[in-house]
C-alpha cells in the first residue's frame, strides 16, 4: 500500500465512522450500519469491507481511539507534571468522558453493543488501550507490573464511570470517579509499604504447580 492510499483508507474511515454515528441510534451498532455507511460514502460492499473487514467491531475501535485522541487535544494545555497523580487521574478520565459524550447518541448503542459477551473481550481491550493512553499523557514510565496495575484500575474506573454518565449524568459519573481514585490512591500507598509482589507470587504458585505435576525437588 502507497502512502497515499493509507492516507485515503485513513481518511474514509473515519468519514465511514462519521456516517455510522448518524446512523447507530436508529439502527444499532450493526453490519447493517456500516452497510449503509458505506452506501452513503458511494462504496460498494467490497469497499467497505476492505476498509473495516470486522465490520462493527473495526467502527467500534475507530471511536474509542477518537475519543482517546479528542481527549488528549483537550488536555493538550494542561500540564501533568505540575499536578498530583490524584489530579492527574482525575483530569484524565473527565477529559475522557466529555470527549465520548459528544457523540452520546450513538455512544448508548456503541455501548450496548460492548456489552454483548461475543464483545467483551473487545471492550476490554479498547478500554485497556484507553488507560494505556491516558496514564502516559500522566507521565507514567512504569514498566514492571505497576504498569499493569495502573491500566487494569484505570480501565474498570473509565468503563464504571462511562456507564453511570450515562444513565445519571456527568456529576454522579465523577463522583464515582473521585471514589475509586481515593480506592486506587489506598491501593498503591498499601503497596508501597508491603513486600508482598504479585508477580512473585504467581512465579512460586507455579513453581509448586510444576514440581506436583513432573516432581523435583
Amino acid at each position: 500500500m502507497t502512502a497515499q492510499d493509507s492516507d485515503w483508507a485513513a481518511t474514509t474511515e473515519q468519514r465511514l465512522l462519521d456516517e455510522a454515528l448518524g446512523l447507530a441510534p436508529i439502527h444499532g451498532w450493526t453490519h447493517r450500519t456500516v452497510g449503509l455507511a458505506g452506501k452513503a460514502l458511494g462504496l460498494s460492499a467490497g469497499e467497505t469491507g476492505l476498509l473495516i473487514p470486522h465490520g462493527p467491531a473495526d467502527l467500534a475501535a475507530l471511536l474509542s481511539r477518537r475519543h482517546d485522541d479528542r481527549a488528549l487535544a483537550s488536555l493538550g494545555e494542561v500540564h501533568a507534571s505540575n499536578l498530583k497523580i490524584r489530579e492527574r487521574i482525575r483530569r484524565a478520565v473527565e477529559a475522557r468522558l466529555d470527549a465520548a459524550a459528544v457523540d452520546e447518541p450513538a455512544l448508548r448503542r456503541w455501548s450496548g453493543y460492548l456489552a454483548l459477551p461475543q464483545n467483551l473481550t473487545l471492550a476490554a481491550r479498547l478500554a485497556w488501550d484507553s488507560a494505556d493512553v491516558l496514564w502516559r499523557w500522566a507521565g507514567d514510565t512504569a514498566t514492571d507490573e505497576n504498569h499493569y496495575t495502573k491500566r487494569l484500575l484505570l480501565a474498570g474506573i473509565l468503563t464504571g464511570a462511562g456507564a453511570i454518565r450515562a444513565s445519571a449524568g456527568r456529576k454522579a459519573a465523577m463522583e464515582f470517579v473521585d471514589h475509586r481514585i481515593d480506592n486506587v490512591m489506598a491501593f498503591e500507598k498499601w503497596k508501597a509499604t508491603t513486600t508482598f509482589r504479585p508477580s512473585a507470587a504467581l512465579a512460586r504458585f507455579a513453581e509448586r504447580l510444576g514440581r506436583a505435576r513432573y516432581g523435583g525437588g
